[in-house]
């Protein structure tokens, strides 16, 4: 069965037509006064009301609807039959996608997380982490063939300062990675001499000395592992193969600067070969260069970024790249999709979006830092979490559905307490509900899914309209990836389940109610469990 509103939808959308001769958006919504509404009516000339009426007549919606009213100035409210609720929530239970569709599947290319090498995680590589995640889980259950790629910071000059400190009897320790390169840095900057050696080793590591090269290759090792395991702790899908760092387009580079000279893309700015993409400009309106080749003859992120976009394109053939980067890149990706495009690697159907989220703030409206001002380390919020929680499921979910809660434009105010409670909007409470769910059946010594549904206290009615919106919006979320849609369909949920299981007794009905009971809890166990894992969340058993 689809989606209810996706059905109640086409068919107003088709009555709309009938009665108007045009196509009129039906403006269906949830409504307080039935269980959705219908405010087409409402933008069009004439008498609305009248409209209304005649298009609730044209809809045909008695195979699903027990009342059809008009109401107000053109509203159309629709009650559904809890026969019809019957009948879509047994299809639901009996598909093992809950009634969601698999879609024409194309290749999809998720970048995400892109932490630096050498350099430990903080805070602020959380929401990308997260949000990527969840976008890789909701495309993969749609069935898109899902890339992960980890635009990892692996190459450039502090690889130098970094590999000569090692070349030094520096040791890294992937415990303490921040130790390593903070000690690099202090070197770097206070010891000429070591400076010295510091640019010498870049132009090494540039040209392909295998020495060098043998020695970075042993400082990102130990930062790969220390990142997988971060991203294990966070249970998130990244792994080492979708590591595709800075460093692996090196050889692409002269051929990305080639092809945009003879496409007439470059000219020369200050001794830097420099695009200058339409719609761009600095503040005086001069025109916003796009430096893909320094004046020293390097290559700056704008040429990676480009042949990453190229690589993604050409050789992994996606027609959907997804870039989960912060807001503030908004204009450098802006200007490296606009170049893309003007070279003809970013044309129909493929398409580049920025996946764009806001910053992480403190409860005092700040950007989040440690009590002695710099960033948190992402372990060290991770320890608190599990700590403050008592279980590392609960901590991990508590953090993730904290920041996919959020509309990931906004900015996400960071409160533990807030996060962590078990009442509200948050990831404890919806865990705990199904707990609550799963340990109904233990106690009724019953783990099938019931008997058959028979919708017909108000409660149970309010609880099924909400299990069959579930496809739609996994649907929308992957459109749109706006994931505080999905947490807040499974709140919504939640709440419809709680209000049903103060109201309804499950264990103590007599049958059949007992088996319709039952078989809702099962199918609100499963709807819960599957949202939370597209979340990157754990259903608890117990908690």
């Amino acid at each position: 069965m689809a989606d209810i509103g996706r059905v109640l939808r086409d068919r107003l959308a088709a009555a709309f037509e009938t009665v108007t001769g045009s196509t009129v958006d039906p403006a269906l919504r949830r409504s307080r006064h039935a269980d959705f509404q219908a405010d087409g009516a409402l933008a069009l000339p004439g008498d609305r009301r009248e409209i209304a009426a005649a298009v609730a007549r044209a809809a045909r919606l008695d195979d699903l609807c027990a009342r059809v009213e008009v109401a107000g100035p053109g509203f159309v409210n629709l009650t559904l039959a809890d026969a019809a609720l019957d009948r879509m929530l047994a299809e639901a239970a009996a598909d093992e996608r809950l009634g969601v569709s698999t879609v024409e599947p194309e290749t999809v290319v998720v970048d995400y997380s892109g932490p630096n090498a050498a350099k430990e995680m903080h805070v602020g590589h959380l929401r990308s982490t997260v949000i990527g995640d969840a976008a890789v889980r909701v495309l993969e259950f749609l069935g898109h063939r899902v890339i992960r790629q980890n635009h990892l910071g692996d190459w450039g000059t502090n690889f130098g300062m970094l590999v000569e400190h090692h070349v030094d009897g520096g040791v890294i320790d992937e415990s303490d990675l921040s130790a390593f390169y903070a000690a690099a840095r202090r070197r770097f900057e206070a010891d000429e001499a070591f400076r010295e050696r510091a640019r010498r080793r870049v132009i090494l590591l540039q040209d392909g000395d295998a020495d060098t090269i043998a020695l970075w290759r042993s400082l990102v090792g130990v930062s790969r592992r220390y990142l997988m395991g971060v991203y294990d702790r966070l249970g998130v899908r990244l792994q080492e193969g979708d590591f595709a760092g800075e460093s692996t387009y090196n050889a692409e580079l002269d051929g990305i600067v080639a092809h945009l000279r003879e496409r007439g893309l470059l000219r020369v700015s200050d001794g830097a070969e420099c695009a200058f993409p339409a719609g761009f400009a600095s503040r005086d309106g001069a025109p916003l260069p796009l430096i893909v080749r320094k004046a020293d003859g390097g290559y700056g992120y704008a040429a990676t970024d480009l042949a990453a976009l190229r690589h993604r394109v050409e050789e992994l053939k996606a027609t959907r790249l997804l870039y989960v980067v912060g807001a503030p890149q908004r204009q450098h990706l802006g200007m490296v999709f606009a170049v893309a495009e003007a070279a003809g690697w970013l044309a129909p159907p493929v398409r580049a979006q920025h996946v764009a989220f806001g910053s992480m703030l403190g409860t005092d409206g700040k950007m989040l830092r440690s009590r002695a001002g710099g960033a948190i380390r992402l372990t060290e919020l991770l320890d608190e979490a599990v700590a403050r929680a008592g279980a590392a499921e609960v901590g991990m979910g508590a953090l993730k559905y904290a920041d996919l809660s959020t509309d990931r434009i906004k900015d996400h105010v960071f409160d533990f307490d807030r996060m962590l409670a078990f009442t509200g909007d948050t990831g404890p409470y919806l865990q705990y509900a199904h707990v609550r769910i799963r340990s109904i059946f233990r106690k009724g010594g019953a783990d099938a899914a019931g008997g058959a549904f028979a919708v017909a206290d108000p409660a149970e009615h309010a609880l099924a309209v909400e299990l069959l919106g579930f496809p739609g919006v996994v649907e929308h979320v992957g459109e749109t990836l706006e994931f505080h849609r999905l947490t807040g369909y499974l709140y919504g949920l939640a709440t419809a389940f709680t209000a049903f299981f103060e109201r309804c007794p499950v264990l103590r009905a007599p049958d059949p109610v007992r088996g319709g009971r039952l078989a809702l809890c099962h199918l609100t166990a499963r709807t819960l469990r599957t949202g939370l894992d597209l979340l990157g969340i754990e259903a608890p058993e117990r908690m």
